[in-house]
């Protein structure tokens, strides 16, 4: 996913002189082939990530269009009052691309768990928030970043993630259907866990037990409340799961929407439990500890009270 948004950030380039990258040393192996196509367009600032937030605002108020590269809580939580004060307050053209989201570097342990970035970007203003499923959505963010005016956060795994897209998607789209099994439930996915939960409606849905349709919400903070009533129609239950936090992030923002409408089915939110941060293991056993992996996703949808 990483090596698609940057390959596609590296064609913008060549049409956009004003795009810059500034990255916090790191992105070996991702980053060579945009700093080596346009090196005075490429800064590495070293392990300084709020000075380089700084320096990206210092060049967007100069015209520039910026992207700044690190892991999720180095580009995010390290550099938040920057963000806040320098990006954000000033509405510049900054795009912070951030890697590892979730438990994508499980095995460092909490330091690096990307954990509760989502929420806090989602309450940055203006701050445009994006978290790619799959390769082919990370092409489309590239796009809309290259696009975008004002401040914008993507949010991407750290690499081979599956494609759940069977073909390239074109514009970022605010929800894409990914599977549709009935309308019992609607889940509600950001980011590659959106993967488990289409293994967990094939799983509820075979034998005709429960149907399930699954949607892709890349654009967390820009969830048109129509297409939310859509995507929710018919549905006994609404299901929201992302590797985050299931408080501020996606799942806040559908239940503040929910709320805002005054009706809707039951929601029920699947996210990372503060209460395992302690632990330390794969992304794989994390997300099964959390109930983030395909079986506990259907098990916990199979048992609510609300398809009883």
């Amino acid at each position: 996913m990483r090596n698609e948004f940057i390959n596609r950030l590296t064609e913008h380039a060549a049409a956009d002189d004003r795009i810059f990258l500034l990255c916090g040393d790191l992105g070996y192996s991702v980053l060579e082939t945009f700093a080596e196509r346009f090196p005075e367009r490429f800064v590495n600032v070293g392990i300084a990530e709020q000075n380089m937030v700084g320096v990206a605002a210092g060049l967007a108020m100069d015209g520039w269009r910026v992207f700044t590269y690190s892991i999720v809580n180095f580009a995010v939580t390290r550099c938040l009052e920057q963000l806040r004060n320098d990006v954000c307050h000033h509405g510049l053209n900054v795009t912070t691309v951030a890697v590892g989201g979730g438990f994508a570097y499980g095995a460092q342990g909490y330091t690096h768990h990307g954990s509760e970035d989502i929420a806090f970007a989602r309450m940055l203003p203006g701050m445009q928030v994006v978290v790619p499923a799959d390769p082919a959505e990370a092409e489309a963010a590239a796009d809309f970043a290259a696009e975008n005016q004002g401040p914008a956060y993507i949010r991407l795994a750290r690499g081979r993630e599956a494609p759940l897209h069977e073909e390239a998607i074109g514009p970022l789209a605010n929800f894409r259907c990914l599977a549709d099994t009935g309308a019992e439930v609607a889940i509600l996915a950001c980011g590659p866990v959106a993967g488990e939960a289409m293994a967990a409606a094939k799983s509820l849905g075979d034998g005709g037990v429960v149907g399930a349709r699954v949607f892709s919400l890349p654009a967390v903070n820009r969830i048109d409340p129509a297409d939310l009533r859509r995507m929710v129609a018919g549905a006994r239950l609404v299901v929201t799961t992302e590797e985050h936090t299931a408080y501020g992030g996606l799942g806040s923002q559908v239940a503040e929407l929910l709320a805002d409408a005054g009706d809707g089915p039951p929601l029920l939110r699947l996210g990372i439990d503060h209460a395992n941060r302690t632990i330390v293991g794969s992304q794989t056993h994390l997300r099964s500890l959390n109930g983030l992996d395909a079986p506990t996703m259907a098990d916990a949808i199979r048992n609510h009270p609300a398809l009883r």
